[in-house]
Parts: structure tokens; C-alpha cells; sequence
């Protein structure tokens, strides 16, 4: 399967987000990534412990993702490739119905995504869901 078939059929399936590293700061790719998903039609749960409990995009704003209670397709990644590692133990830790990792534009961690794919979850490394959606045609 190619890329884009695969893309194709990841990002119409994962309708709940959530987006580790969100910032409120509006010039910030997070924010805007954030915004741009949610007037997609995608529910967007905004992560980041210094705004926990803020409201943002209908959501409150959780410090991990620990704290999100429910369903979550995708988990978003705006975090340095560093600190990918621990974001993506507690995703497969705590959704067992995850469906995506996805590790945004100059985020990449093998080791983690190897881990994610041995539990059948996609992984998405290196791109933004913002660009991918509009250039495939979703």
C-alpha cells in the first residue's frame, strides 16, 4: 500500500485527537494544527500541563494523557523526538483501542514507533495531518 492510500485511509477513521504539546499561543504550529482539525470536524483534546483546565476548542485542556477519560483514535505529537519515547508508552498504555501515532513535521523516533507498530498501531513520522488532509483531497 502506498503512502497516500494509507494516509487516506488513517485520517478519515481517527475522529478523536489527542494533541500532545498543544500551546495557546496562536502563532504556534500546535495551535493552528489544532484549529485547523477541529474545523475539520475532528474532536481535538488539547494536552499541555502548564494549561490544564483551560478550555480550548470545546475541550478542557488535559496535562496528560493520562487524564483524558474515553475514546482516543490518534494521538498527535507536537513534542521534541527526544521526548517522543514516553508520550507514545503512555498512549499504548493507556488507549488499548489506539488506532495512530502520529509524530509531527521533524519528529521521528524509531524505537518508538517500532514499539507501536508491534501493538497494531499505524504510525505517521515526520508530517503534518494539516498538510496531508488538503493535499489528498479529505
Amino acid at each position: 500500500m502506498s503512502e497516500d492510500a494509507r494516509l487516506t485511509r488513517i485520517l478519515p477513521e481517527c475522529r478523536t485527537i489527542a494533541l500532545v504539546g498543544w500551546s495557546p499561543k496562536a502563532e504556534r504550529p500546535s495551535h493552528g494544527v489544532a484549529r485547523f482539525l477541529a474545523s475539520r470536524g475532528y474532536r481535538v483534546i488539547p494536552v499541555n500541563p502548564g494549561q490544564a483546565g483551560h478550555i480550548a476548542l470545546g475541550e478542557e485542556v488535559k496535562a496528560s494523557l493520562s487524564d483524558i477519560n474515553g475514546h482516543v483514535d490518534m494521538i498527535d505529537i507536537f513534542r521534541r523526538s527526544e521526548e517522543v519515547g514516553p508520550v507514545v508508552d503512555e498512549a499504548l498504555e493507556r488507549f488499548p483501542e489506539l488506532k495512530c501515532i502520529w509524530m509531527q513535521l521533524g519528529v521521528v523516533d524509531e524505537a518508538a514507533a517500532a514499539r507501536a507498530r508491534a501493538r497494531g498501531v499505524q504510525v505517521v513520522m515526520n508530517r503534518c495531518p494539516a498538510i496531508e488532509i488538503p493535499r489528498l483531497g479529505l
